[in-house]
């Protein structure tokens, strides 16, 4: 598993860096990335930290990604916020889309795509129109093992498909028992309707997205 969408207490997730990523080698992960919401009253802070503790965890098992998930920035701002993380050395942007299960501005999907995020999260009911953008841009879409958001993962997982959009799977974990290994991943990948061949070719993405942010494969 290589998971590119986690929080830790630096935002609202449960454990300290350090752990969530011991937790996440130990079963079984590849790589992590560290991706606490952000947005204009705490993104230099977060950034600043996320890439102390990586820089730190140099020595684990695991590469660990420093990001940020950039979470409820109206959409006229974020193209803004994304400049800015990637200046304060976020390797690793992904932003909070459009899920069912929360009160996110329309418009954001569409956005956050123009603005040349990494990954779109969770995002939803995403129209026709902006999958394509997607296409275009070579943003990511995500799949997401998380509960709610993942209601529309069949639904992502079809428009992706239409338009040859890049997806990847991961966890948003906030907790210890978010984390899977990669035979639940396979299930989720399933469950959304796709097949083994789209779990390899997932699973292949997320390592090309590794290389790019990073530098280096597996």
């Amino acid at each position: 598993m290589i998971d590119l969408h986690t929080h830790s207490l630096l935002s609202d997730g449960e454990l300290l860096p350090s752990e969530l990523v011991r937790r996440a080698e130990a079963i079984g992960y590849k790589a992590i990335a560290i991706t606490d919401h952000s947005d204009a009253s705490n993104l230099d802070f977060v950034v600043e930290r996320i890439i102390k503790v990586c820089s730190e965890l140099k020595g684990s098992g695991i590469p660990v990604i420093p990001g940020v998930e950039l979470t409820h920035i109206p959409p006229q701002q974020i193209e803004r916020m994304v400049r800015k993380a990637r200046a304060l050395g976020a390797r690793l942007v992904v932003a909070h889309g459009e899920t069912i299960v929360e009160p996110v501005s329309p418009g954001t999907n569409r956005a956050a795509i123009h603005a040349g995020i990494d990954i779109l999260a969770h995002p939803g009911l995403i129209s026709e129109e902006d999958a394509g953008l997607a296409a275009e841009k070579s943003v990511y879409l995500e799949l997401s093992a998380r509960k709610g958001h993942s209601l529309s993962n069949g639904h992502v997982a079809k428009v992706s498909k239409k338009f040859g959009v890049n997806m990847v799977l991961n966890t948003d974990s906030h907790a210890p028992s978010d984390l899977i290994n990669d035979e639940m991943a396979m299930k989720i990948i399933v469950g959304a309707g796709l097949t083994e061949d789209d779990f390899r070719r997932i699973t292949k993405n997320a390592e090309e997205i590794l290389q790019k942010v990073m530098g280096y494969g597996l």
